[in-house]
Order: C-alpha cells, then structure tokens, then sequence
C-alpha cells in the first residue's frame, strides 16, 4: 500500500511537471506559433490624383523614418481619384476591409474618408485639406470626432498671394480670377481675395465657371477683343486652375498679351508664372506622419490638433525680367527659390 501510494505520487509529480513545461513553452512560443508576431498596419492611403504624389512621398518617408518598414510592419493600400463620388467608393471599401486607419488628401479626400467612417472605430488623418468652409473638423485645436491632420491654409495663402502681386506689378489693377463655382474651397478663397483687393484698390475681374472650358472660352473671346480688361491673372484653388491643362491656358494667354501670372504650385513656375505661393507637398505629407504615428499608438485623432505648414515662395526673376517687371530685393531674400 505504501509503495503503491509512492508510485501514484511520482507519476503525479511527473505530470504535473510535463503539465507545467507545455504551458511554459506555449507561453514562450506564443502558443505554438513560434516567435510572436509583431503587429502588421494597415493604412489605406487616398489621394486625389498625380498632382498630389508628394504627400505620399513625403509621408512614407517620414513614417519609414518613424520605424514603419512597407511590407513589414506597415501595408499601404494606395489609391488614386480626382472624382469625389469614386472616392467615397474607395473609402467605403478601405472601411469594408477593416484598415487601422485611412490617411487622404486634398479636402475632398478627407471628407470622403470622414463621411465612410461614422459609426466605425477607423481614424482619419487628412492632409492639405482647408478646414475653413467645410465641415472637416470642428477646430484646429480639438478636431473632434475621430480625425485630424494636416491643413491647406488657403485664406492666408489667397491673401498672400494678392499681396505679393502688387509688390512685384505695382501697375495692376485689374486682377482675372476665374474659379470652379462648385470647388470645395473656392468659397473662402474668393471671400478673402474680395476683402483683400478692397482693401488694395485693385478690382477683381471674376470669372466663375462650371466647367474647365468657361475659363478658355472667356479668355478667347478677350483675345479677339480691342481690350483685354486685365493686368494680371491670379490663380485660385481648384482644379480647373491647379491641374497642367487647366494652368496652360492661363500661362499661354497670359504669355501672348505680356501679363504676369500669380500661381499657387511650385511647378507653375516652370511654366511662366512670375512667383508661386503655397505649400510644400513632401512637407505635407512629413508633417502627417507624426500624427499617423500617435494615432497607430493608441492616441485619438480627434483629440490631435490639426497641424499647420509653413507657406514657400518660388519666383521666377527671369520672367518677372521678361516683362520689365522689378522684383524687390525683399522678396528675393525670403524665396524659397529664385529662377533666373
């Protein structure tokens, strides 16, 4: 009996050892699947075309900076549309397949991505998006809902921009505007260019159009007239100003009757405006990271504020010449970049 008691407990002690390896082992092998997986993001990124690749790249960079390795420990799901009703699709199905967060840009975007994700627990950070006139976010320092990002400043670019004009071509004082009517951002841009030309003395010659082809269409019909009824073109926000062909027609009209052109993309200088006033895409997408970073981390968007970039200055000195215009030296010295 004695023996039998000592032979029951050893084998229960045996067990109860084996017991305890097995547990210990799973626990270190992450229940029997070898090393624990560290967790794999997924960010469905929504842009709104070409013209807006260096926020992706700005942004990918940085977040790889951050630690985020594509393929690793970060997938991206990059898509592409200019049209608003196929990125509310393309938001929607990021929502559908469950992505850790949707990161958009322009404004349109960003709305898009907000709109998908009510009533679901996916963050959104936007980027180059105007928070003014739209209903993005609920302030800069507490965005609200679940989303915050980067910010478009267009009221203080618009001005800016008007400004800068009349420090480099005195003699204008009458400025073409022409607008998509419908743009998301075209009503607080033109509000703010009205008050600003007021307050200059210059008149705003304003063209708003439903379609691309009411801005080449009026600028025709000035090109057969006696008179022009411009001394200068300033650029506005929207597609129809902002994409290449949009932009061309303005830059061949205003090439072949000698006006300065004022633009809002860096690249608008290669392509005769005098200067262009706006903000740096790869810095865009830079400064989104970070708060990419502290949403994956567990912070809540909505609780970030929103971030605001810094304003460039390109100046193209060789056409400003071109037109016997005289940049000051002021504006020279604070340039981003100078062509000559």
């Amino acid at each position: 009996m004695f023996k039998n008691d000592r032979s029951q407990n050893s084998t229960k002690a045996v067990w109860t050892m084996l017991a305890w390896t097995v547990m210990i082992a799973m626990l270190l092998s992450g229940c029997g699947g070898g090393t624990p997986q560290a967790k794999v993001y997924h960010v469905g990124v929504l842009s709104g075309g070409d013209s807006f690749d260096g926020i992706s790249v700005g942004f990918k960079t940085k977040m790889a900076e951050l630690g985020y390795v594509e393929g690793k420990n970060i997938v991206y799901d990059m898509q592409k549309s200019g049209d608003m009703a196929q990125e509310k699709v393309i938001a929607q199905k990021f929502v559908a397949d469950k992505v850790d967060l949707i990161f958009a840009f322009p404004a349109p975007a960003g709305l898009a991505a907000k709109a998908a994700t009510q009533g679901s627990t996916i963050p959104v950070v936007f980027a180059y998006g105007q928070i003014e006139g739209s209903t993005l976010v609920k302030s800069v320092r507490e965005p609200g809902d679940n989303i915050t990002g980067v910010r478009y400043p267009g009221p203080e670019l618009i001005a800016r921009r008007l400004d800068l004009l009349l420090q480099i071509a005195p003699q204008a004082k009458r400025v073409w505007v022409g607008y998509q009517k419908s743009g998301p951002n075209t009503a607080v841009a033109i509000e703010t260019l009205r008050q600003a030309a007021t307050k200059a003395g210059v008149t705003l010659v304003e063209v708003a159009a439903t379609v691309q082809g009411d801005l080449a269409a009026d600028l025709a019909a000035r090109a057969s007239s006696a008179e022009i009824g411009m001394d200068a073109i300033l650029t506005m926000p929207d597609p129809f100003n902002t994409s290449p062909d949009g932009f061309a027609v303005l830059s061949k009209f205003a090439a072949e009757h000698k006006i300065p052109v004022a633009g809002g993309l860096a690249n608008q200088v290669d392509n005769g405006a005098i200067f262009a006033n706006g903000t740096d895409f790869n810095n865009v997408g830079t400064l989104a990271a970070p708060l990419v970073d502290k949403v994956l981390r567990g912070a809540q968007a909505g609780t970030i504020p929103v971030v605001t970039p810094e304003q460039t200055l390109t100046i193209n000195y060789k056409v400003a010449q071109q037109l016997g215009l005289t940049v000051p030296q002021e504006l020279l010295s604070i340039a981003n970049k100078v062509i000559k």
